[in-house]
C-alpha cells in the first residue's frame, strides 16, 4: 500500500477510530463496558473496598436521558457544579465478599454470671439503673451501696454489663422476628478513645423496633452492608422493602451490592432524604419516616452521653447491645400505645424492671448455650 493509499484509508475511516478519546477506547485491560452504549469505561474512583467505573461517553443513552430530566436551573447549575449531579453510568467493583459481612459483637466475658458474687436481683438491680436508666458506672455502685447497701464497686459494674451483653446479643438477632416494609438508617457517632467511631442503626418504621445495630470505624461500604444485610435478615423471601436513608453515598453502594446478590423480585428500594428542607419530593415524601431514626438517635445518645467517652471497643460494643435489648423489650413507645416494640409473653407476669432485666438474662443464656 502506497503513503497516498494509506493515507486515504486512514482520512476515510478516522472517525470511525477516534470518535472516543484515548482513555474510552477498549484495550486489552478493558474490564467492563456500558451496556447502554456499548463503549469501554474508564476507572473513575478507586477506594480500598470498592473501584468506581463510569461511561465517558457524550452520546450514551442513559447520559442523554438523564440530562433530558433536568430543568433550566438544573441545567445551568450543573455547568457550574458538575460533581453534584450523577448523569453517567457507572458500575461498580466491590474488594469484598458476602462472607466478609460479619456483624459487630460483644467479646466473650472474663466472668461467668452464674458464678458472681451476688445474686441475680443485684444483677438485674445494675442493668436497670446502668442500661435503662442511663446512669453511669460510678453512681450505679454509689446507689446500691447508699441506697440498697450492697457492696459494689464501678468496675464491677462494667463487668456485669459486658458479661450480659455477651448473652443478649445473640438474644437480640434471635427474637427479632419480622420486619416492615419500610425501614429508616442512619449513622450517628461516638468516642473511642478519643475518636470518633460510628453506630449504624436501622429501625422498623411501624413497629419501631431496631432491626440491625453496628459499630464502625468509618461510614464508609462496607458498615452500611454489614447494617442493611442484618436488617432484611428475617425479612420475607418475597417482601417488597424499601431502606430510607440520608445522602450518604454508602447506603447506595451497599444496596447495590446486596441486590446483585439477590433475586430481582425482592430486590430493596432505596429512597434518600437530602438534608434539613424538603427541596425535592422524594425528601416531602419520606422526611416523616427519616424523623424516626433521627428520634432514635437521640434516645441512644443521651444513654451513652453520661460515659463520656469509652476507653475499650468493647465497652461501647456492650453498651450498644444492652441498649438495643432495653429498646425493644423493655422501652414501652407512646405511639405503640405504651406498649414495647417487641413484646415477650415470659415479662407479662413480671412487674419490676430489674425483675424483668433477670428475665431475659435467662433467656438469653440459653439461646448462647
Amino acid at each position: 500500500m502506497t503513503v497516498k493509499e494509506k493515507a486515504n484509508f486512514a482520512a476515510r475511516f478516522a472517525a470511525f477510530f477516534f470518535q472516543l478519546h484515548r482513555r474510552h477506547r477498549p484495550t486489552k485491560q478493558t474490564k467492563y463496558f456500558c451496556p447502554y452504549c456499548h463503549n469501554a469505561l474508564y476507572r473513575w474512583k478507586f477506594q480500598p473496598l470498592v473501584t468506581i467505573y463510569k461511561c465517558g461517553c457524550d452520546q450514551c443513552p442513559a447520559f442523554l436521558k438523564a440530562q433530558d430530566k433536568l430543568n433550566r436551573s438544573e441545567k445551568y447549575l450543573q455547568k457550574r457544579k458538575l460533581s453534584q449531579f450523577k448523569l453517567r453510568y457507572q458500575y461498580r467493583e466491590y474488594h469484598f465478599q458476602p462472607s466478609d459481612i460479619q456483624h459487630t459483637a460483644p467479646d466473650k466475658p472474663k466472668i461467668d454470671l452464674n458464678r458472681i458474687y451476688n445474686s441475680s436481683d443485684i444483677l438485674g438491680l445494675v442493668l436497670a439503673f446502668h442500661i435503662s436508666c442511663a446512669i453511669t458506672a460510678r453512681k450505679t455502685a454509689f446507689v446500691l451501696r447508699n441506697i440498697f447497701k450492697v457492696s459494689i464497686s464501678y468496675q464491677t459494674v462494667l463487668n456485669y454489663a459486658e458479661a450480659a451483653a455477651y448473652h443478649c446479643h445473640l438474644f437480640n438477632l434471635h427474637q427479632k422476628g419480622p420486619i416492615d416494609d419500610f425501614n429508616a438508617g442512619d449513622e450517628t457517632y461516638i468516642k473511642i478513645m478519643g475518636k470518633h467511631r460510628f453506630v449504624f442503626f436501622f429501625i422498623s418504621t411501624q413497629n419501631l423496633k431496631i432491626t440491625a445495630y453496628h459499630l464502625a470505624d468509618s461510614r464508609e461500604v462496607l458498615p452500611a452492608t454489614i447494617a442493611i444485610n442484618e436488617a432484611i435478615r428475617t425479612a420475607h423471601p418475597s417482601q417488597q422493602l424499601t431502606m430510607i436513608t440520608d445522602g450518604n453515598p454508602s447506603y447506595g453502594a451497599a444496596i447495590h451490592f446486596i441486590n446483585a446478590n439477590r433475586s430481582p423480585l425482592s430486590s430493596l428500594s432505596h429512597r434518600k432524604v437530602i438534608g434539613l428542607q424538603n427541596l425535592d419530593q422524594e425528601s416531602t415524601d419520606f422526611r416523616l419516616y427519616k424523623q424516626i431514626i433521627e428520634r432514635l438517635n437521640r434516645t441512644y445518645k443521651s444513654h451513652v452521653r453520661p460515659a463520656n467517652g469509652f476507653n475499650v471497643r468493647n465497652g461501647a460494643v456492650a453498651l450498644t447491645t444492652l441498649f438495643v435489648t432495653h429498646y425493644n423489650f423493655l422501652r414501652p413507645h407512646m405511639s405503640l400505645k405504651y406498649q414495647v416494640p417487641i413484646p415477650l409473653p415470659e415479662l407479662n407476669s413480671i412487674t419490676t424492671l430489674q425483675g424483668k432485666w433477670t428475665k431475659i438474662l435467662s433467656m438469653a443464656s440459653r439461646t448462647t448455650a
